[in-house]
């Protein structure tokens, strides 16, 4: 096999889940460096877990984990808001289809961790936000003003002309960040977003004219289907968005995106010790189902994708004492993330979220039909991540630093 036929084999949520297993295993074995594995301890992130759905959707009616809860943050449902004020503009099922997939894919690409200090005021509501609700937010009002746009008639819309006018002072000046606001990787944001641009521009054939990432709704739904595959929808995003990422991984020139080396990962060939990830990828496609089921597009096997390989769900294991650092020294300092123990430690998110998922609901009396994987990371270990993180450090920082550019986490 060619090393790009190799590369492309990563280009799945199967080689996620089979890579982040053999870590998984090294861990169980006790043959891990970095971490020691505690599997008895599941049950107690278990119950956290299904106590923390519990009483943030009582009736157990948990939607996807996606960016559309960021943008209803508090309660309010701004995104109707903005689609009520657009009148006849969105009157089409398909166009708000592709404004909706237009947003999500803007905001989710800038949705990075925005450090401690970094707040936003929302000035429709009067609510101060941080962290993801923030950030989410902020791209919401962002795009409805049409900084992402480069038809002035038509505001809510993201194509390839408009990204590319886009500056770091608007960009920040959007997000109301400067010195006494700090955000973390404006830049790097500014970046992806403009290499957002230019992939959209090489593949008029998905993205159409003016190339935009709604143009994925006609892709994918081309002949009338009424039915989409979530794999489908991150696989179309990995080939066509896979070369923005500032530190994506190239295998035989195929751009791997979120993949990273660790020595018990596995494999042959070019792809040999080689784990991916494709976090954002995969939260951009939890991100979109809902667009497409918006205009009546029945979503099938959403388990495909995997649980996200990021701090919270991250954080939830350490903080409930499932994996345990064996040297707290060896993360005292920020690490980049293809150091080796944040690539284990991501490999371990992904592999031991899949494990708590039937124990969580067990505990909640739902089958996977009722309450698959997305629901269970937003009821869920998302949430219950981010309270742990809260009780144990101030400011709910990660349990470990991460010298991100913002395009990982």
């Amino acid at each position: 096999m060619s090393a790009a036929a190799d590369a492309t084999s990563l280009l799945s949520t199967d080689a996620v889940r089979e890579r982040c297993g053999r870590i998984l295993e090294a861990a169980r074995a006790d043959r891990s460096r970095w971490f020691a594995f505690e599997p008895a301890r599941l049950d107690d992130a278990a119950d956290t877990v299904a106590a923390v759905t519990r009483r943030r959707y009582p009736t157990l009616a948990v939607p996807y984990h996606s960016r559309w809860r960021h943008f209803e943050a508090g309660g309010v449902d701004r995104v109707a808001a903005v689609e009520e004020a657009a009148g006849d503009a969105l009157a089409d099922p398909a166009e708000r289809a592709r404004a909706r997939i237009d947003l999500a894919v803007v905001s989710v690409l800038l949705d990075a961790g925005a450090g401690g200090a970094w707040r936003y005021l929302d000035r429709e509501t009067g609510a101060t936000l941080s962290r993801s609700e923030g950030l989410g937010v902020a791209s919401l009002r962002a795009f409805a003003a049409g900084l992402f746009s480069s038809d002035p008639a038509r505001p809510l819309r993201a194509d390839a002309e408009g990204l590319a006018r886009l500056d770091a002072a608007r960009l920040a000046d959007a997000f109301q960040a400067g010195p006494s606001n700090p955000l973390v990787g404006v830049d790097g944001r500014l970046a992806l977003l403009r290499r957002l641009g230019d992939a959209l521009a090489a593949r008029p054939a998905t993205f159409g004219a003016p190339a935009r990432p709604g143009g994925l709704f006609d892709a994918l739904t081309a002949g009338g289907a009424t039915e989409v595959r979530a794999h489908d929808v991150l696989r179309a995003l990995l080939d066509g968005f896979g070369g923005i990422w500032p530190q994506g991984a190239r295998i035989g020139g195929v751009a791997v995106g979120d993949a990273w080396r660790h020595p018990a990962a596995g494999g042959e060939g070019a792809t040999a010790g080689w784990v991916p990830f494709h976090k954002l990828s995969q939260w951009l496609t939890y991100s979109l189902l809902e667009p497409f089921e918006s205009a009546g597009v029945r979503i099938v096997a959403p388990d495909a994708l995997t649980g996200l390989a990021e701090y919270r769900n991250g954080g939830l294991l350490v903080d409930a004492g499932v994996v345990v650092p064996r040297d707290a020294a060896a993360f005292a300092a920020p690490l980049p993330p293809g150091a080796e123990p944040i690539v284990e430690w991501r490999a371990l998110t992904v592999a031991l979220v899949d494990a708590l998922a039937p124990k969580v609901r067990a505990r909640l009396g739902v089958d996977a039909v009722r309450m698959p994987l997305a629901a269970v990371l937003e009821g869920g270990t998302w949430a219950a991540g981010r309270e742990l993180a809260q009780q144990a450090r101030r400011g709910g920082e990660p349990p470990f630093a991460i010298a991100s550019d913002g395009t990982v986490f």
